[in-house]
């Protein structure tokens, strides 16, 4: 399996290309720890990269209720890798994901944003 260096979009945009990755997983986790994730088409990641992909925050545990239920997520070029258990003539990517609300302010639930806060203590 191939071990990716991305530093940008622009170096996942290429990887998926050279790959011909058939979608991307975006991973975050919820407040209690699960992996929750959605997926996108390669021709939306670059929109992804520029605006974020937005998702229904009221269906995560621990996010948002329904009023308030809109969410952006933004991935993370560094974690892009392809996912081991996929074929790979076909493979999935994924990429974790920054949480935002839709003002773009960090999502204060948001796993990654609480250890970033914690890790500059």
């Amino acid at each position: 399996m191939a071990v990716f260096n991305c530093k940008n979009a622009d170096d996942v945009l290429k990887a998926v290309k050279d790959y011909n990755v058939s979608f991307v997983q975006f991973w975050f986790i919820d407040i209690l720890g699960v992996l929750k994730s959605f997926q996108v088409t390669p021709r939306e990641l670059e929109t992804a990269f520029e605006e974020g992909m937005g998702f229904d925050g009221s269906s995560i545990t621990g996010f948002t209720k329904i009023q308030e239920s809109d969410m952006v997520a933004f991935p993370d070029p560094t974690t892009f890798q392809l996912v081991a258990w996929r074929p790979s003539e076909r493979p999935v990517a994924r990429l974790f994901c920054d949480i935002k609300t839709p003002d773009g302010n960090p999502f204060v639930a948001d796993s990654r944003y609480i250890l970033k806060k914690m890790t500059k203590k």
